[in-house]
């Protein structure tokens, strides 16, 4: 049974592969996974671009696993030699847009859950959500779910991790920041130059170290990727605009970030968002336990992924290696897809 999942999984992925799929573009993507999950016989429900099911034999007085990947992708980079639409199988390698990010992730848990799907007497109640949005964080992916789904108690989340266990995720705040100043002419030196003003409060972001480190994410990392301010050579700018990048570990809610960043420089700074927060799990967790039991290793993930939108432990597993998602020729091992569905399977019989 295992092997021919596997197959129709890999199938499955070529087909995914073949359809447009960018954030909110999901409408196909989201048939095919209707369309596997009529194949096997498995009631569904969809909400927007979003498919989910849970077994046969649910049990409201179980707790319950979540299995999630997103089959949204990003839009394809311009150094792509291959049309990104087009699967193809070279080497060993399916190549394609979203085969490795997260493709190959999401097809290996479907075939993961349709081989629990029937069985009785589980410990654990399934419940998986094939997800949209995930690349650019909208509001209409896995977070507008989780008012709908039943209660989850722990979850896997699907993305390339090379099936190694991803205990711990860095949240994510981006900052909207504003120095302000006084215009005058330059000729003459008058006013408050707002870049000057700026400059304090981007080498305070440089170099400041959050105190508390985490073991398995290390430190806080603030980075300045964006600046703007001037209108004309002879104006001292009044105000001087730039945005800061910060990942967050799970020794920090995002809140705490804000605040103490806020109360260290002068500038305006606003959150786009307080909600990305960082991520982690128990190395002591049944799921993790199971997982180093089979020979996988912890470690900690510096990319953000839906797990940022729950509020359970949560687990980031999957085929796949997260340094090729978002390049030119994206691609995943079939080896890596066929590894992925079996030790889906053996971690989670480990505790079901």
């Amino acid at each position: 049974m295992i092997n021919q999942l596997t197959k129709e999984a890999i199938e499955l992925l070529k087909n995914l592969i073949s359809k447009q799929s960018f954030s909110g573009e999901e409408n196909e993507t989201a048939l095919l996974i209707m369309q596997w999950f009529s194949g096997h016989n498995i009631k569904f429900e969809s909400y927007k671009h979003n498919v989910w099911a849970k077994n046969k034999h649910f049990d409201a007085s179980k707790k319950t696993i979540l299995l999630n990947s997103h089959h949204d992708t990003v839009k394809p980079n311009k150094n792509y030699t291959k049309n990104p639409l087009i699967p193809e199988v070279t080497g060993g390698k399916l190549c394609g847009l979203g085969s490795n990010d997260a493709g190959g992730c999401l097809v290996s848990l479907l075939a993961a859950f349709t081989y629990f799907y029937n069985k009785s007497n589980l410990k654990y109640n399934f419940v998986i959500v094939a997800s949209a949005e995930e690349e650019n964080s909208g509001p209409n992916g896995l977070n507008s779910m989780l008012n709908i789904i039943p209660e989850i108690d722990f979850a896997i989340v699907g993305e390339p991790t090379l099936m190694q266990l991803a205990i711990a995720e860095k949240g994510l705040l981006v900052l909207d920041c504003k120095a302000k100043g006084t215009a005058g002419h330059a000729a003459h030196g008058i006013g408050d130059n707002s870049i000057y003003n700026a400059i304090e409060d981007v080498h305070w972001f440089q170099t400041f170290e959050f105190p508390k480190y985490s073991e398995t994410l290390g430190k806080v990392k603030m980075t300045v990727t964006q600046i703007e301010a001037g209108s004309q050579h002879n104006v001292i700018p009044a105000s001087c605009n730039y945005v800061v990048d910060v990942r967050v570990t799970d020794m920090y809610n995002n809140k705490e970030v804000l605040e103490i960043i806020q109360s260290n420089v002068k500038s305006e700074v606003i959150a786009r968002s307080l909600r990305l927060n960082s991520s982690s799990i128990s190395k002591n967790h049944p799921i993790v336990q199971a997982g180093i039991k089979l020979g996988r290793e912890t470690y900690g993930s510096p990319t953000l992924s839906d797990q940022a939108v729950l509020s359970c432990p949560s687990l980031k597993l999957g085929p796949g290696e997260s340094l090729r998602s978002h390049t030119a020729d994206e691609f995943i091992y079939v080896s890596e897809i066929e590894e992925g569905v079996v030790l889906y399977i053996k971690i989670l019989e480990e505790i079901v």
